[in-house]
């Protein structure tokens, strides 16, 4: 029997990789953007600040509510994490306050989104709010009769808060915004985190005026401050002689020219250092870094386009088809024509003109394309688009299964496009 095994194991296509795989790295978690390293440089004032905010929940008093800003990778998360780690420091038991997190890009529904904050502090949770089947009113209901049971501070973060808003709308700002003026016992302070600086604007004046609340930026990291956290991280980690410190200089420069996103720099050390070991090399060069760039961008490109609502992606082969039709500029109505053709081929409700500049947005915001607004003078406003994403994204895009129909379709009084 064992004779067997060792066959099978022999005849497996991943023998040749174990045995070519040189381990470089001696704890690879350090690579891991979900990471939480002891010290976060260079954001030592955001976290004094935040900190000096929310430490009256340890008095059972309500903080001011919170919006955080900066760009992706300036370390938002992280130090929101950081805080929460220091919280449970102090108030293990959570015998003052409870600091709940949520993504509102992964949950991105008013109902969602308060399951999401009650499972974190209510055991059995499924016992007494169902995962679905409520409406939104008796949800909140319950939801308030359970934060107001346990006279504490509660401090909820939206993480990526603007996200949810630009999709469903402000409600579940504004629900969460106002419950302070029912409960007793309890207290409940916002902390809201955006990409986008100009993200109270996107609010409706009902909930920006119950929001209130301090501003903290997050500005984009230096080149400088990127190699500081990189080398920082990785101290003791890598094997002798495999890591020249211009890699990490390399990684931190082609970071900084994107927006100082730290995000990017650990990302391309650690897929440089998993391609240099799946090649068997015994160092890693910059070589290494600059095809982890590259594949880098185009798994990322490509997992986002997959990700897309069928409306956006329309929306996206629309802009797609008429950039290869011509070289002349896109204008929001050409993408719209160009939209209710290939929507009503594939038998997809056609949205309004209104939501498709939304969804051009969202895309513009995503970096799939690049959406400037034109004066017309007396004629309005019209956006200018640009496609910005690789051919060969484009072409594996192109052969989405939602698109089959296109495929097959024959204009009328016409024969069969190929």
């Amino acid at each position: 029997m064992n004779d067997e095994k060792s066959i099978n194991k022999e005849e497996s296509i991943f023998v040749q990789y174990v045995k070519k795989r040189k381990e470089l790295i001696k704890d690879k978690k350090v690579l891991q953007t979900t990471y939480l390293p002891d010290e976060l440089p260079h954001r030592k004032d955001q976290i004094d600040k935040i900190a000096s905010i929310i430490s009256t929940a340890l008095n059972g008093e309500k903080p001011s509510n919170i919006m955080i800003y900066g760009m992706t990778g300036t370390g938002k998360t992280a130090v929101i994490n950081y805080i929460g780690k220091e919280l449970n420091k102090i108030d293990p038991d959570k015998d003052h306050c409870f600091y709940l997190y949520v993504n509102c890009e992964i949950i991105d529904t008013a109902y969602g989104i308060l399951y999401d904050i009650a499972k974190q502090f209510i055991d059995d949770i499924n016992q007494k709010i169902p995962f679905t089947g409520w409406s939104f009113e008796k949800l909140y209901k319950e939801f308030y009769e359970e934060i107001e049971s346990r006279s504490r501070v509660f401090i909820i973060i939206l993480d990526e808060i603007d996200h949810m808003i630009s999709k469903k709308g402000d409600d579940i700002f504004y629900y969460l915004a106002k419950i302070n003026e029912h409960l007793l016992r309890s207290k409940v302070s916002i902390i809201g985190i955006s990409n986008n600086s100009k993200f109270q604007e996107m609010l409706e004046p009902k909930a920006k005026s119950r929001f209130g609340g301090e501003s903290i930026i997050f500005p984009p990291y230096t080149k400088k401050e990127l190699e500081d956290i990189l080398f920082d991280r990785i101290k003791d980690v890598f094997e002798p002689n495999v890591l020249d410190d211009s890699v990490v200089e390399y990684c931190a420069a082609l970071a900084s020219r994107n927006d100082g996103d730290a995000r990017m720099a650990i990302d391309l050390l650690r897929t440089a250092t998993d391609i240099a070991e799946r090649n068997g090399d015994s160092e890693i060069t910059t070589a290494h870094v600059k095809s982890a760039k590259s594949s880098i961008e185009i798994d990322v490109v490509e997992e986002s386009i997959k990700s897309l609502a069928i409306q956006t992606k329309i929306l996206l082969l629309s802009i797609i088809k008429i950039s290869e039709k011509s070289n002349e500029i896109i204008t929001t109505g050409d993408v719209y024509n160009e939209y209710k053709d290939i929507a009503s081929i594939i038998n997809v409700p056609i949205l309004t003109q209104r939501r498709i500049g939304d969804l051009i947005q969202e895309l513009d915001m995503m970096g799939l394309i690049n959406a400037s607004i034109k004066s017309l003078g007396r004629a309005g406003r019209t956006k200018e688009i640009k496609l910005d994403i690789q051919k060969e994204v484009v072409e594996r895009f192109k052969k989405d299964s939602i698109f089959k129909k296109l495929d097959d379709y024959r204009p009328p009084n016409q024969t069969k496009l190929m």
